[in-house]
């Protein structure tokens, strides 16, 4: 039988065409498998917000578990004189602070000399720099031919508690030497030069360092530093001038509320989204439905967290959060009662913290929480479960999509054998059918 390079040629019949059509027709089997992959990609797509829902409320509640939070501190300052920086351990309190005076360092220059003239021509030099704490006077060595710059830089180089710069006077250059740190024990007490041609101090120029004094309710303090730590309990004043200023330590309620705030928020949030996922509607004859529509892993997963949230908690003070203004409406969503609330937080402080943190011996609200949701969303949990099963009934059908493709493609591979058989055949019978058309036609 001859071979037929194209479909149709032979026979004239339109097999191509044909053929494409029985292609198109075998497909029609993929779309049912494409519209249920389309569908566990919604839905794998859907707990992905359920599940970064979840997880807000669980990162508000594992804020609210650190008992830092609650014993956090603010300071406010009246005045220009100090800046306040309170930690946690500071008590609330008013403090007047009066500041006499800035602690200073020390500082003292040389004679002048010229910037470029070496010092100490062929031989090694020294300073000698003596602190007023009493440690160990410190020699600096110089190397033979160094410059002023050279002194300044070993100088800069060594561990002896002082720098050096250079400064122009208008006439000569000086080496200008300043303690590094301030207060009367860091000050320089004496320095001298061994070996260095003209070099000596000019004690016109020395300026000697002082501690800070201030006055805190009435007590004097002194201090190396204008950093001045626990003049007041848990918290470092920042001198910047002298003159008087108030400082007042309070507990710092707004972080407190904006936490506890965000808490209600992340769960509100949470219920929105449940909502919306699960959500049904019908008008003029059109029907819209959540993608988690009917979904128990969707409904266990709020229902139990709406339990979560009005259980009580151990202790004679707050138990629940409606106790704390914290209620839970007719659409389960959390409302706060703003005057109960900041009455809670003013009046009873500990209670509000225990409510949500707990104790050493029992669970708070929040831990309450943030322990359902690890259980929820942990790797055995029904959460990361039922996206497990999602995915995997995609790789289902995926495979199922791949088979039946092959399949599709086997079945028209062999409608093509056919149809060049056939083609092969009409082609054979219409010359056949010429010939003897001829041959008759010859014998007429």
């Amino acid at each position: 039988m001859a071979s037929i390079s194209s479909l149709g040629v032979g026979s004239g019949l339109d097999l191509s065409g044909l053929l494409d059509q029985l292609q198109e027709a075998e497909r029609e089997k993929l779309v049912p498998i494409q519209q249920q992959q389309a569908e566990q990609e919604t839905k794998i797509s859907a707990y992905g917000q359920l599940k970064s829902a979840l997880s807000k409320v669980q990162s508000s509640a594992s804020d609210l578990t650190d008992p830092e939070l609650f014993n956090s501190v603010t300071s406010n300052v009246e005045g220009d004189s100090v800046e306040a920086a309170a930690t946690p351990d500071a008590p609330p309190g008013r403090y007047n602070v009066d500041v006499e005076r800035l602690a200073t360092a020390s500082s003292i220059a040389t004679q002048g000399v010229d910037e470029e003239a070496v010092l100490n021509a062929g031989t090694e030099a020294s300073i000698d720099v003596t602190l007023g704490d009493g440690t160990p006077t410190s020699s600096i060595t110089v190397e033979a031919d160094s410059t002023l710059s050279d002194v300044r830089d070993a100088v800069n180089e060594s561990d002896s508690g002082v720098s050096a710069s250079i400064v122009f006077d208008g006439n000569q250059h000086r080496l200008a030497l300043a303690s590094k740190e301030t207060g009367e024990q860091a000050a320089i007490d004496s320095v001298s030069f061994t070996g260095l041609d003209g070099l000596a101090p000019d004690d016109a120029t020395e300026i000697q360092g002082q501690d800070a004094k201030l006055n805190v309710n009435g007590i004097e303090i002194t201090s190396a530093s204008n950093q001045v730590e626990e003049a007041i309990q848990g918290t470092t004043l920042s001198l910047t001038d002298t003159g008087e200023s108030t400082v007042t330590v309070a507990r710092d309620d707004e972080s407190i509320r904006g936490a506890i705030t965000g808490f209600v928020d992340s769960y509100n949030d949470m219920k929105s989204t449940t909502a919306d996922l699960t959500s049904f509607s019908s008008e003029d004859g059109e029907t819209q439905a959540g993608d988690l529509l009917g979904d128990s892993t969707t409904r266990m997963a709020e229902s139990r967290l709406r339990s979560t949230m009005t259980e009580s908690v151990d202790g004679d003070g707050l138990q629940t959060l409606e106790d704390a203004g914290i209620s839970m409406n007719v659409d389960g969503e959390l409302e706060i009662d703003e005057e109960q609330f900041d009455e809670a937080l003013s009046t009873q402080p500990g209670a509000v913290q225990t409510l949500f943190t707990g104790t050493e011996d029992s669970q708070g609200i929040a831990g309450k929480v943030e322990e359902e949701l690890d259980t929820m969303l942990g790797e055995d949990g029904m959460v990361e479960g039922a996206v497990t099963g999602a995915e995997n009934q995609m790789d289902r059908l995926d495979e199922r999509y791949a088979s039946m493709e092959d399949s599709i493609a086997t079945t028209v591979d062999r409608y093509r054998t056919q149809f060049q058989e056939l083609d092969s055949m009409v082609a054979e019978m219409n010359q056949t059918s010429s010939y003897l058309t001829q041959q008759l036609s010859a014998l007429g």
